[in-house]
């Protein structure tokens, strides 16, 4: 229980320290999600989630978004992760930073898009479960 404890301390630092030094994009995607709440979604920045620290996630939704730059392209470790959450029911969407800068509206449309309860969730709960 104590090294679980101590995970939790190190990666809320790291989460910390993350939000203290947000890249332009970051900025820019969070004051967007802020004010983005369909259906009662809400957006938290920096977020611990089990071994990693997230971009931001939005819990409810099980969606979380990373804001990349070039040193993710092709990224191996970015694979992993992403399956990691895909095992634990979460959804990753990837933009680039210049995306999130050059082509907001459109990013926006794609977190909007993947909130929409017409968006089926990969992972849907089984006949008899769930809501």
């Amino acid at each position: 229980m104590e090294e679980a404890r101590q995970y939790s301390v190190v990666s809320t630092q790291v989460a910390r320290r993350l939000r203290l030094n947000a890249t332009e994009a970051e900025r820019v995607l969070w004051r967007c999600l802020r004010e983005l709440k369909p259906g009662g979604s809400h957006f938290r920045r920096q977020v611990p989630i089990g071994p990693y620290v997230v971009d931001f996630a939005c819990l409810r939704a099980k969606l979380i978004i990373e804001v990349d730059g070039g040193q993710h392209a092709e990224n191996a470790r970015d694979e992993l992760r992403d399956a990691w959450f895909r095992s634990k029911g979460y959804r990753v969407l990837r933009f680039w930073n210049n995306d999130v800068i050059g082509n907001l509206d459109g990013v926006m449309h794609g977190v909007a898009s993947a909130l929409s309860p017409d968006d089926p969730h990969p992972n849907p709960p089984l006949k008899g479960e769930g809501i």
